[in-house]
């Protein structure tokens, strides 16, 4: 009997891994998360912990940052804001991209959509403030609906939303050499994005559930999965995302990024 349970539980083990969901074979042997929560969330089985690669996105809230801190603590990827609709640029961008960059951090930037100016004004933006040379991860366009906006809380109509997005991507993919990659909340979502844009990769806000049970028919890539997060060398609360995959399918991606863009 014992040796019939020792040629059993090799097998149970794999047969069980393989109903965890993506990678889960080379994910379930990390043990926890490098990093602190304040308010953490209770995923239960699918907890982020479960991912290997763990990254932060930032912006002027985040003040000043101790960069070698930041890496030393297991962060792997930053997206750092960069600006907002046709006019505004975040006033650490140019500070943040260089020290992310000096701390060998991988890095990208990303873009606050407003419906209140069109995706060219807003790639021409956007072009105009974010170097070409030196970005090693894609351009990423943050879509969500922003109801506390003291100049813009136009929702258009889904077909409208689509296409301005869509513009403002082609844009920025055809100057970066890049296709960018879409951030969203759940209602944003909901509302205007289930269904489409299934070529490119997601970055899904959920802090409260597992993204696999609020987002419809939509496969992630980024999980930003708490906003009160603790990162040696930031002080103040910070976002922390997981990439969905292994440590070897992270390299891959980066790899193929980076290939892409020297086409």
């Amino acid at each position: 009997m014992r040796r019939l349970l020792s040629c059993l539980l090799p097998l149970a083990f794999l047969l069980n891994s393989c109903t965890l969901g993506y990678d889960s074979f080379q994910t379930a042997s990390v043990p926890k998360s490098r990093f602190q929560d304040t308010k953490p969330q209770d995923f239960g089985r699918d907890r982020p912990q479960r991912h290997p690669i763990h990254g932060i996105d930032i912006s002027k809230w985040q003040g000043d940052i101790n960069w070698q801190s930041v890496k030393s603590s297991g962060v792997a990827f930053v997206f750092i804001k960069a600006t907002e609709g046709k006019d505004r640029i975040d006033p650490r961008f140019a500070q943040y991209w260089n020290e992310a960059s000096a701390a060998g951090l991988l890095h990208a930037p990303y873009h606050f959509f407003y419906f209140c100016s069109t995706a060219d004004e807003q790639a021409d933006w956007f072009i105009h403030n974010v170097p070409k040379d030196a970005m090693a991860l894609p351009p990423v366009v943050d879509v969500e609906w922003n109801p506390d906006s003291p100049t813009c809380r136009t929702r258009p109509a889904p077909g409208t939303v689509r296409a301005e997005i869509k513009r403002f991507m082609d844009r920025l993919e055809a100057y970066y050499g890049k296709r960018p990659i879409i951030y969203t909340s759940v209602d944003f979502h909901r509302d205007n994005l289930v269904g489409y844009f299934k070529d490119y990769k997601f970055w899904v806000r959920s802090v409260a559930k597992h993204p696999k049970e609020i987002y419809a028919d939509r496969s992630w890539d980024f999980w930003q999965y708490t906003s009160t997060g603790l990162i040696p060398g930031i002080k103040g609360p910070t976002d922390i995302n997981v990439f969905a995959g292994s440590e070897q399918n992270w390299h891959n991606w980066v790899a193929a990024v980076e290939k892409e863009g020297n086409s």
